[in-house]
């Protein structure tokens, strides 16, 4: 049954291959011309750190590459595909497949089947490669191209919740129970998040549950008045483990890192709907790719001498380009809230299948 949705060996091969490569070509032409002119519009402020030169040019070629290739896959897959149908239209090919006895998904199948296997090259490839380059050029672009300082493992301006209640350090040094914050501030909030009082203690340790406060110094918002206490242990709810958490990129991260991430954050009681939305994304953006020919094959069929060739291939343009559009808007929903995660990654796909498939069974099938 599986080899009756496919023509033959031959066909099928045939048909892979005219796609693969087309898909290659359209990705190096993309990526070069759009990293040509990210370079140009780059190498000024590299070029202007002291002591940057050539190599700092090529590091951010090969750390800027991988996210357009990322990137711009899925509209290579959807190029390829109008540069694939539209010869073979024009030239009477896919005439002479119906001809034949192949349905237009038979036609269309060994298409499918090449976009999956480049979908499954997408996943992997961003999960090892893109992921690890995002981040690092994020934190090397956020320093304005000046060297990345050598991870000391200090935090700096850590603010945990203690239920109602906030505790913030100006650093963190230590991981686990040998960690150390100084310049410790627990604010005390009423009912209605008013700040009543604040502890303020130059070290703290911790203390198992709780962190223990040296020295602190007691301010009562209400009075103004401000007196010195012995040590005392506050926010027992805190743990060292939160302490570790600050704001995650999720473009930076894999999938398996980000879900790490995700468990820690939802630990602490912290909001966690954009990283979910980014995490289902990260397995349905590489379907796109899957996507694309379903949408560019209304090129495909059609008689050439009617007319209504570059109508389709436009109509099959336009149809890729409109998931994009959808696909990021649903994302940005998702972002804030107003779509559950999930719908906000997978919605998208599963609309623009049944369209794909409503616009090729009502004008082929």
């Amino acid at each position: 049954m599986l080899a009756g949705m496919f023509p033959s060996r031959t066909l099928t091969m045939y048909l892979a291959r005219l796609f693969i490569v087309r898909i290659l070509g359209v990705l190096v032409m993309l990526v070069v011309v759009l990293q040509s002119l990210q370079l140009l519009s780059e190498s000024g402020d590299i070029l202007a750190v002291p002591g940057n030169g050539q190599a700092e040019l090529w590091r951010y070629v090969t750390l800027n590459v991988p996210q357009l290739i990322a990137r711009f896959l899925p509209y290579a897959v959807l190029l390829a595909t109008l540069f694939t149908f539209t010869p073979l239209n024009q030239n009477s090919e896919v005439i002479a497949m119906r001809a034949g006895g192949l349905s237009a998904h038979q036609i269309l199948a060994p298409m499918l089947l090449t976009a999956a296997v480049v979908s499954l090259f997408s996943l992997a490839f961003n999960e090892t490669v893109v992921a690890p380059a995002t981040g690092k050029l994020k934190q090397w672009t956020a320093l304005k191209y000046q060297p990345v300082p050598t991870e000391t493992g200090v935090r700096s301006n850590v603010y945990v919740p203690d239920g109602s209640n906030v505790l913030a350090a100006a650093t963190v040094t230590g991981t686990g129970a040998s960690a150390v914050l100084t310049g410790v501030t627990w604010y005390h909030r009423d009912g209605a998040g008013m700040v009543t009082e604040q502890l303020r203690s130059p070290r703290a340790t911790f203390a198992a549950p709780g962190w223990r406060l040296d020295n602190p110094t007691h301010f009562d918002v209400a009075t103004t008045t401000q007196i010195q206490l012995p040590s005392q242990v506050i926010a027992p709810k805190v743990t060292p483990a939160e302490l570790g958490l600050t704001k995650v990129d999720p473009d930076g991260q894999n999938i398996f890192q980000l879900s790490k991430s995700i468990a820690a954050m939802k630990a602490s009681g912290r909001r966690t709907t954009e990283l979910e939305a980014k995490w289902w994304h990260k397995l349905a953006a590489p379907l796109s790719a899957v996507l694309m020919p379903l949408l560019g094959s209304v090129a495909a069929f059609g008689l050439a001498r009617s007319g209504t060739l570059l109508i389709r291939a436009v109509a099959g343009m336009a149809l890729g380009f409109t998931y994009f559009v959808v696909d990021n808007a649903a994302l940005a929903m998702g972002n804030f809230g107003g779509y559950a995660p999930l719908v906000a990654a997978w919605a998208p796909f599963l609309l623009f299948v049944l369209v794909g498939e409503t616009v090729l069974v009502r004008t082929e099938e």
